[in-house]
């Protein structure tokens, strides 16, 4: 059986102290596996040093590939850069702060060995400031879990290990780079992980803010939209145009008992103006829907793009 290949996909900003002390603790930590391997560090435009060291690094080393953005997109679309440009079969990613150990690699791998698709790293001791880091990651972890139904306790750690083929084809967003794990699964991959080590930063500054947890709130929301609606939008904004509709009529209903029985008229109430607003929504609501299906319908017959992910086929032209 063919050995398979690794790509260690690293996008880093502005660390020009941490690029050496990385290199070589990636190295020592791959040669002594035997296996064949690639690392691809992405410098995100940093605007210090850290350019030149890579350079000099890739001079040194033909194994390890470099890939410069124009300026600073952001960690998901550096990533993202990384995996197309990888050719490793299983791709592990990691932060470029020191904070993840290569020695932890072994790990995801052995338990990919045990069928595995998806293997994220756990800091069960995590070395961050307990309340500015670890907290608002706990919550966000329980909210992510409860949400897409994945339960990891540490979606935030990009030290993690795929297959390929389960993330081939996948575009990532904002900062989606850390809901991987939850595409996979949605598609049927087998998610799981396991306990890494986690060192405290000694050289550079942090780059997460509290910004970076409210993107990844509403990121979570377009996540999981895409996993129920996505193939069917009107059911989303369809359903919302029943509710305003069925509150249209409630209301209407209200305003003529009060009419009726109490003499009310209906502009002493605002009940006339709520009946003609949630109806308004509902036609609004259902207008959406329909040009969000047809929107759908372009996308995938436009692009040729089946509503379906083939596992295996027997017997079949182009057979795996």
């Amino acid at each position: 059986m063919k050995e398979q290949s690794l790509s260690i996909i690293i996008p880093v900003y502005n660390e020009e102290d941490n690029v050496l002390p990385l290199h070589q603790k990636i190295t020592e930590a791959l040669d002594s596996m035997g296996q064949p391997y690639e690392v691809i560090i992405v410098d995100d435009g940093s605007t210090d040093n850290t350019a030149q060291r890579l350079k000099e690094l890739a001079k040194a080393d033909n194994r390890l590939k470099v890939i410069h953005l124009r300026r600073n997109f952001g960690q998901t679309p550096a990533m993202m850069a990384g995996i197309d440009a990888a050719t490793g079969d299983i791709l592990i990613p990691m932060d470029g702060d020191l904070q993840n150990d290569p020695q932890d690699i072994p790990k995801l791998l052995a338990k990919l060995a045990e069928g595995y698709d998806v293997v994220s790293g756990w800091r069960k001791d995590r070395q961050d400031h307990p309340l500015k880091r670890n907290l608002p990651s706990r919550v966000a972890n329980r909210l992510i879990s409860f949400i897409s139904g994945v339960h990891l306790h540490d979606y935030g750690c990009s030290l993690k290990a795929y297959r390929k083929a389960i993330i081939k084809g996948v575009k990532l967003y904002g900062e989606m780079h850390r809901f991987v794990p939850i595409y996979a699964a949605w598609q049927g991959a087998k998610v799981t992980e396991v306990g890494v080590t986690h060192y405290p930063r000694v050289h550079g500054v942090s780059k997460y803010g509290f910004d970076r947890t409210i993107k990844v709130i509403l990121d979570l929301i377009v996540v999981k939209f895409l996993d129920k609606f996505a193939h069917k939008p009107m059911y989303l904004f369809g359903g919302f145009g029943l509710v305003t509709f069925l509150i249209s009529f409630l209301l209407f209903g209200l305003m003529l008992y009060l009419k009726v029985f109490h003499n009310k008229s209906f502009i002493e109430t605002p009940l006339p103006m709520a009946v003609t607003l949630f109806t308004l929504m509902g036609f609004m609501s259902i207008f959406m829907g329909l040009i969000a299906e047809i929107l759908m319908r372009t996308y995938h017959e436009s692009q040729n793009k089946p509503t379906y992910i083939v596992d295996r086929t027997r017997n079949c032209k182009d057979e795996d």
